[in-house]
């Protein structure tokens, strides 16, 4: 994989701008890589609501659990599909909307020190080996920009409000920068 350019995107990748981020606060250093799940409508994978809901341009209307979401403004800096596609919605070196009313190791606002990943998926269903695959080369690509890295999952950051990327993620596949938060050190 490649690596990042000076404006914090990763080279080799599709990039799609989302206008859901802004600039990191203060000096903004990156020590936190999130992990959550995502599909929509959930457990329906393929298709681009994901990239419609990132960029804005998801029609609320287009089917019904669209509508509870309406004006939802979120973002990730990458979503991973099934079949081990990327695809970066905001450069690294600015805050993307992923993580929410979030602490991690007694510091709050996780958005404004992480990185988030979104993996096409459920808590539920198998992930697939394109996407661990594909996961450990950006974890890697990431580890060497930012040397004190750490792993963790959105319920880590969010106990009793998340659960992703849920049981059905194997920590085990990921060479990975120490894990941090729950389960697996």
């Amino acid at each position: 994989m490649s690596e990042l350019n000076v404006h914090g995107i990763l080279r080799g990748v599709r990039y799609i701008a989302s206008p859901h981020c802004d600039w990191r606060p203060g000096a903004g250093a990156v020590r936190l890589l999130v992990l959550h799940n995502i599909s929509l409508p959930p457990g329906e994978f393929g298709g681009d609501a994901v990239i419609d809901l990132f960029t804005g341009r998801l029609d609320w209307d287009a089917h019904p659990y669209y509508r509870a979401m309406r004006g939802l403004r979120v973002s990730a800096h990458f979503f991973l599909r099934r079949d081990g596609e990327l695809i970066q919605f905001v450069p690294t070196t600015k805050r993307a909307w992923h993580a929410g009313a979030s602490s991690w190791q007694g510091w709050e606002r996780c958005n404004d020190y992480s990185v988030g990943v979104e993996l096409e998926g459920t808590d539920t269903l198998p992930y697939t080996g394109a996407q661990y695959a594909r996961l450990n080369q950006l974890v890697a690509a990431l580890g060497s920009i930012y040397a004190d890295l750490r792993l963790a999952g959105h319920s880590d950051i969010a106990p009793g409000r998340k659960t992703d990327p849920g049981p059905a993620f194997d920590w085990g596949r990921i060479s990975a920068p120490a894990r941090s938060g729950g389960g697996q050190e």
